[in-house]
């Protein structure tokens, strides 16, 4: 595969707190138009990882692109090209909906008219329209999580990380975001998600990769980490337990 085919490249990238390693020589590469799950044991650094990705973590060795733009010699150029949106919601809580896009379009220097239609669009896409003049601070959970989405892609990014996307999604409003990131994806755009949900995972990721004590153990489809695993009929929970050797609930909610 050519360099220029990766909206994500990681490599041997380190990362310490105190003489604990977070993250240990990962090396990580996500293509153009694939989404790629990002699935590990609780703290075995995925968070960490996108972290340093979005430019709000330094590594301590190792060096890290998007869409090509090093993340350390063009952080502005770089964190342009990606939203990220992490496990807890956060908004500002006395901004309503539609006043909370247009700050966040401003930020990203869109132009008003098209910030304008994108977010009355993203607005309707999750069903906040009749939301908009309200504060955040009298959403939901929910309302929130689909609100800070909003917000992530009002510029639009070529690259989408997203930790725990589905947390405190309703039925309907889960489908909805499932049904736009394979939208997404299929437009050329790059999806990577954490999820302790691996049901999401095992029907949602073109590639999966699994991580521990903040080093990659496996990537591919179901069914090469499948042969990797000696699960070869395995769910992804499988694969996951016997890859990871972990029977801790919490790594499988």
């Amino acid at each position: 595969m050519e360099t220029e085919d990766y909206a994500l490249k990681i490599s041997q990238v380190r990362k310490s707190y105190g003489d604990k390693a977070a993250v240990d020589g990962l090396n990580l590469c996500v293509r153009r138009g694939e989404l790629y799950a990002l699935l590990g044991p609780n703290g075995a650094g995925k968070t960490t990882t996108l972290r340093m990705v979005a430019g709000l973590l330094s590594p301590d060795s190792g060096d890290i692109s998007v869409m090509g733009v090093n993340v350390k010699t063009d952080p502005i150029g770089a964190k342009r090209m990606l939203a990220w949106l992490p496990d807890e919601p956060m908004l500002y809580d006395r901004l309503t909906a539609w006043e909370y896009l247009e700050f966040m379009a401003g930020l990203w220097s869109v132009p008003s008219d098209i910030a304008h239609s994108r977010a009355e669009e993203l607005l309707k896409l999750m069903s906040l329209w009749d939301n908009r003049n309200q504060q955040c601070q009298t959403f939901s959970r929910g309302m929130k999580q689909k609100a800070v989405l909003a917000g992530a892609l009002i510029h639009d990014p070529q690259v989408l990380m997203l930790d725990e996307p589905l947390t405190g999604l309703d039925a309907p409003s889960s489908r909805m975001v499932k049904e736009l990131l394979k939208q997404r994806t299929a437009a050329g755009k790059c999806v990577i998600l954490t999820t302790h949900i691996l049901d999401v995972a095992e029907r949602m990721a073109d590639r999966i990769g699994i991580i521990a004590a903040g080093k990659l153990l496996a990537e591919g489809r179901l069914e090469d980490l499948q042969l990797r695993s000696g699960e070869t009929k395995g769910t992804l929970e499988d694969v996951f337990l016997s890859l990871t050797k972990t029977n801790d609930a919490d790594a499988v909610e």
